[in-house]
C-alpha cells in the first residue's frame, strides 16, 4: 500500500483513539496515557520539517476538536514535530538517517527508540502540561504528571508498535 493512503489511516485511528479513548482515561495522579506521539514518529525520516510540523499542527488540531482541549494537543504536537530533526540529529550520524526511511522499534532498535522517542516525549509531555496548568508554582504538579504519563504513554507506543507492526511490514 502506498505511504500516503498507510499515514492516512493511522492519522484517522490515532486520532480517534486518543481523542475518544485515552484522553477520557485517567490512571490516578494526573498521570495521562497519550498514543498520538507516535504517529509523528512513525513518520518518514525523509519528511520536510516544515512538512511535518504542518500535519502536526492539523493532527494536533484534530484531537482538539474532539477532545475540546482548545489548542494543547496541537502546541505539543507541532514542537514535538519541531524537535524531531533536531533530536535525530543529535542521537544519529547523517549515513544512519539516510540508510533508513522509517523510524520505529523494529527498524531502529529498542536503544535508538528509547534515546529518540523517549527524549521527545519528555519534551512533549513537560510542555503540554505546563501549558495546561499555564502558572509555574504548580511546578510539583507538573513534575508528577509528566513523570507519571511518560512511562504509561512509552509503553503504550511500545505496546502499539508490537502488536500492530511487524518485522514483514516495518518498510511501510
Amino acid at each position: 500500500m502506498n505511504t500516503i493512503v498507510i499515514n492516512s489511516i493511522r492519522f484517522i485511528l490515532f486520532v480517534l483513539a486518543q481523542g475518544l479513548v485515552l484522553n477520557n482515561l485517567e490512571f490516578g495522579w494526573g498521570a495521562l496515557p497519550m498514543l498520538y506521539p507516535l504517529f509523528l514518529m512513525l513518520l518518514p525520516v525523509n519528511t520536510k520539517p516544515v512538512v511535518l510540523m504542518l500535519i502536526a499542527f492539523v493532527f494536533g488540531l484534530a484531537i482538539d476538536s474532539i477532545s475540546n482541549t482548545f489548542g494543547l494537543h496541537c502546541s505539543a504536537a507541532v514542537l514535538f514535530a519541531f524537535f524531531r530533526p533536531i533530536i535525530f540529529s543529535a542521537y544519529n550520524s547523517k549515513e544512519t538517517m539516510e540508510s533508513i526511511e522509517f523510524t520505529n522499534v523494529y527498524t531502529m532498535g529498542a536503544s535508538w527508540f528509547l534515546y529518540n522517542f523517549g527524549t521527545l516525549l519528555l519534551i512533549h509531555h513537560t510542555w503540554f502540561f505546563v501549558i495546561e496548568s499555564f502558572k509555574l508554582n504548580d511546578f510539583m504538579i507538573i513534575l508528577r504528571k509528566v513523570a507519571l504519563s511518560i512511562p504509561i504513554s512509552y509503553l503504550l507506543s511500545l505496546l502499539i508498535q508490537f502488536i500492530f507492526l511487524s518485522k514483514k511490514t516495518v518498510a511501510r
